[in-house]
């Protein structure tokens, strides 16, 4: 009798042995999961760009290379790529492999590591960054933010093609749809940070080819004033043939412009 009660008593031992072992880990993940959450439960959560596919070391990164995920904020620090930041990566070569998913870093991406924060891994290659010298009002009121669009005119003196000796007052389109890589010192990489910090700029940096860069050079050396026209982000459009502006085309364009403006701007729709 004896010899039958010791194997259904050791069975039994094992079994509660099991049960109060599979209660304990029940309770101990509830535990785990409970402290995460509330480790969590304050922490932000902020969209950043990751691969769309495995992306080899050595791969010129396209659009469709790049998605965006969610993540928390804590877990990339300053280093994600962030959303409004992508067309930077665009053209540029991939140091890493980086796994389909895996949120892409500035350390990943050419031109991206120790100098992240500088202006020179922004810079297209084969294009110049040139800074110019316009106050907050000529800026749009300082609206002109890093990764603006804008078409740049000056205000010049020059000698007059009429009267021998004098000097005439003209104003022209120097370059249209022109992108700004920075205002003051931010930089377009940090264009969300600028948009909440708004406000005039006496320099603005904008991104042009080598000959374009040394028109600007010159205008600025002619001693008047460059102003900023702002663009929409999606207006790519050009204005062939805009005239140069003094005193007399004025006074004979007036009727002319306000006249197109009605027809083609206000009542656009009419036509």
């Amino acid at each position: 009798m004896k010899e039958k009660i010791i194997p259904i008593l050791s069975v039994a031992i094992g079994m509660l042995a099991f049960a109060l072992t599979y209660q304990y880990l029940q309770r101990e993940h509830q535990r785990l999961e409970e402290e995460r959450q509330r480790i969590y439960e304050n922490a932000q959560r902020i969209r950043v760009m990751a691969a769309a596919k495995d992306i080899p070391a050595g791969t010129a990164i396209k659009p469709t290379d790049l998605g965006t995920i969610s993540v928390f904020k804590s877990s990339v620090g300053g280093h994600a790529v962030m959303p409004e930041d992508a067309e930077m990566l665009f053209g540029r070569k991939s140091l890493f492999r980086i796994e389909q998913k895996e949120p892409v870093f500035w350390s990943h991406i050419e031109g991206g590591a120790a100098q992240a924060m500088g202006l020179s891994p922004i810079i297209k290659p084969g294009m110049r960054a040139i800074s110019l010298g316009v106050t907050g009002p000529d800026a749009v009121s300082g609206m002109v933010q890093p990764n603006d669009r804008v078409d740049i005119l000056g205000t010049f003196a020059f000698p007059s093609k009429t009267v021998a000796g004098e000097m005439e007052t003209v104003t022209l389109t120097v370059l249209q749809d022109v992108t700004v890589l920075a205002v003051g010192q931010q930089l377009a990489k940090d264009a969300h940070a600028a948009r909440r910090a708004r406000g005039g700029s006496s320099s603005i940096t904008v991104e042009v080819t080598p000959r374009e860069s040394e028109l600007l050079v010159f205008a600025q050396q002619l001693k008047g004033a460059l102003t900023l026209a702002l663009r929409n982000a999606g207006d790519v459009s050009f204005e062939a043939d805009l005239p140069t502006i003094d005193f007399q085309q004025l006074q004979d364009s007036l009727r002319d412009l306000n006249l197109y403006r009605q027809q083609k701007i206000r009542h656009k729709s009419n036509l």
